[in-house]
Parts: C-alpha cells; sequence; structure tokens
C-alpha cells in the first residue's frame, strides 16, 4: 500500500472514531456513522441489520436504499431470508466479503418492486468485538460487482469499531439500569425505615386510644397521630420527589429550592453564567443536591444551605454549603457514607470532580465539577 494511501486510511478510520465517541444513542450513532462511512469512502449506499437476543434480525438504520428495497407493500428489507444473514447465522460470515449477488435485490428485480438504481451486489461485513457478535454492515454502489482487497479491509475496521461502540453503549445501558434498580432498592428501604415505622406507631397510638378513657389522655395520644402523621406524609413526599423531581422541568436550581422548601431548609443560590445542560448531567447534580439537601436536613442542625452554580461553555460547577455541626473526615480513606460515596460515583460517571470539606463544628462544603 502506498504512504499516500495509507495516510488517506487512517484519516477515514480517525473520522469514524470521532463520530463512534460523540453519542451515547445506540440508533442515533449508527446513522451518524453509516452516513460518515459513505461520506468518507465514497461508497453510495449502505445499511445495518441488528440481531435481537431471539437472533431476530431488523434493520436499524440505511442510507440510500433503492426505491426498490424501500418497497411499503414487500418490505424486502425485513427478515431474515438473504444470504448474507444466512452466512452470519451458520458461522461462515467472520470477516468482510464480497456477496456475489444480492438476494434481495435479485428478489426486487424478478418481481419488479421498483427502481434499484445500479444496485446488484454489496460487501457484508460483522459486527463485533472479540467474540460478540452484534450485526451486519452492508455496503453496495452502482455498478459495483466486486470490492478490491484494500476496500474489504477498511470496511472490516471500521465494522470492528462500531462492534467496540456497540459494545460500550449496550454496557452502559446495562450499567444504567443496574443503578436504577439500586436506587428503587434504596427507597424501598427508606420508605421501609422511615415510612413503615412512623405508621406502625399510629397504628400502636391508635390502638392505645381506642381502650383508654381517660379524654385527657386520649387528647394526648391523638395530637402525638397528628405530629407523627405529618411527619409520614413529607417522607413520603420527599421519597415521591426522588422518583420524580417536581420542578427540574424549570431548570435545576427551581428543583432544589423546591426540594429544600419541601423539607423545611431555606435555599440561597447563585449562578454565574448561561448554559442548556445536557439531561445526563442536569439528573446527575440533581441527584447529588438532592442528597445533600437530606444530609442537611437530617445532620447539619441548620435549617440553611447554599448552592452555588457556576456554568461554562464545556464545564459546571457545583457547590454545596452548610453551616451546621460538620463531622471528622480523613480525606486519605473512604467517605464516611454510602450517600456520600454515591454523590462521587455518580459525577465521576461523568468524568467529573468531587470534592469535600469538613471538620467536626465547622460546617460541610461539597463541590462538584463535570465537563460536557
Amino acid at each position: 500500500m502506498h504512504e499516500q494511501d495509507h495516510l488517506s486510511e487512517l484519516t477515514i478510520l480517525k473520522g469514524i472514531a470521532e463520530t463512534l465517541n460523540e453519542g451515547t444513542d445506540l440508533t442515533l450513532v449508527l446513522n451518524d456513522v453509516l452516513a460518515k462511512l459513505l461520506e468518507v469512502t465514497g461508497f453510495e449506499t449502505g445499511w445495518l441489520f441488528l440481531f435481537d437476543e431471539k437472533d431476530e434480525v431488523r434493520m436499524i438504520t440505511s442510507r440510500n436504499l433503492p426505491p426498490a428495497l424501500l418497497n411499503e407493500t414487500e418490505q424486502p428489507m425485513c427478515g431474515n431470508d438473504c444470504w448474507c444473514v444466512k452466512q452470519y447465522e451458520d458461522g461462515r460470515l467472520q470477516k468482510a466479503t464480497n456477496i456475489i449477488e444480492c438476494k434481495r435485490l435479485e428478489e426486487a428485480i424478478k418481481h419488479k418492486w421498483g427502481e434499484t438504481r445500479g444496485l446488484t451486489h454489496h460487501a457484508t461485513v460483522p459486527l463485533r468485538s472479540g467474540n460478540e457478535r452484534f450485526g451486519i454492515l452492508n455496503v453496495a454502489s452502482a455498478g459495483k460487482g466486486r470490492f478490491q482487497g484494500e476496500e474489504l479491509a477498511l470496511l472490516e475496521a471500521i465494522a470492528f469499531q462500531i462492534g467496540n461502540t456497540i459494545k460500550r453503549i449496550r454496557l452502559t445501558e446495562q450499567a444504567k439500569e443496574i443503578a436504577l434498580l439500586e436506587e428503587r432498592n434504596r427507597l424501598a428501604q427508606d420508605l421501609h425505615d422511615s415510612v413503615s415505622q412512623l405508621l406502625y406507631s399510629i397504628i400502636l397510638m391508635a390502638k392505645t386510644g381506642t381502650v383508654a378513657g381517660d379524654k385527657e389522655k386520649n387528647s394526648e395520644i391523638f395530637k402525638n397521630i397528628q405530629s407523627i402523621t405529618r411527619h409520614a406524609q413529607a417522607e413520603m413526599k420527599a421519597l415521591i420527589w426522588q422518583l420524580r423531581p417536581k420542578g427540574l422541568e424549570k431548570g435545576i436550581i427551581s428543583a432544589l429550592a423546591g426540594y429544600s422548601e419541601m423539607l423545611g431548609l431555606h435555599m440561597a443560590s447563585t449562578a454565574n453564567g448561561v448554559v442548556v445542560l445536557p439531561a445526563q448531567i442536569e439528573e446527575t447534580l440533581w441527584r447529588i443536591g438532592q442528597e445533600a439537601i437530606n444530609n442537611c436536613h437530617k445532620h447539619s442542625g441548620m435549617r440553611e444551605i447554599s448552592f452555588d452554580f457556576t456554568f461554562k461553555p464545556n464545564l459546571v460547577e457545583m457547590v454545596i454549603e452548610d453551616r451546621g455541626c460538620g463531622f471528622s473526615y480523613d480525606a486519605q480513606v473512604d467517605l464516611p457514607s454510602m450517600g456520600l460515596r454515591n454523590m462521587k460515583d455518580r459525577a465521576e460517571a461523568l468524568n467529573g470532580q468531587f470534592r469535600l470539606l469538613t471538620s467536626q463544628g465547622k460546617g460541610t462544603v461539597i463541590s462538584v465539577s463535570i465537563p460536557f
């Protein structure tokens, strides 16, 4: 291979890699990378098949398919009945391969499903990462009956990149599902530990009230029931907020202020700069801020908390402070509570930083910075 050709191939692979690293939505990423692939290679048409856990094939995205393959009545791109899919299923498709003639196109020509724009053949490449297989990349051009070895090698290198990206995105989605399950389990435990215990206390008091003959004693019992019921109601509202934060659609500061108010705290806030935050970062800041508010409410002994935000074009910083009792903390050892560790993990999951400054009797400062 000539040096110029080698440099061109590296440029193509670099451009593809940049496209693949930009997103987390699988369908959008594959759609963008297919468009980029055709742009940089000069091939005219492409489509991607992915297989589900039942080995059912689905065309996830395509570019410049001819009318014959888009026939709404016949739907020729649906189903497993074609040569490239059969080779994939029986294990023969291990590398980039020339398909002598496309069965879907052959059927379209035979039954006159529409214009094929001169397409008769395509190259097929398996999408995989290590030993895991995910689907097929097909590429075609009008009048092109055979792809050269260099072209197939390039397509194979691109397919490996795509396969690795599919695996990365799926692992990220699995991690989110695990995190969601852990969050639900934590909420269930909180529900049991707080609201359930309060309701049990109400039941016992009500039972005592039914047998007590002293009106003054009964009055005191019902006052206690009223107080505990209000406490239980506040706890329940807090748990519901954790599931669906009211006011987040109005911005992170509004949501945190509303949550603070619901727990009986006054929140002071400042904001420097204006920027529209990605949804994932806004959600992460909400969860971290929410945990800090909970800690202030339960442990600080203060009714005030402050949030200072700095919004930059590619970075957001959030500093949370309360002037409460603080606690002993050694930065050389692990964070002392699950809540604080979760806050740190959330920030670092987005390549952010988490810092904690506190000492006994001198309040607590939490600083979070997240790039985007």
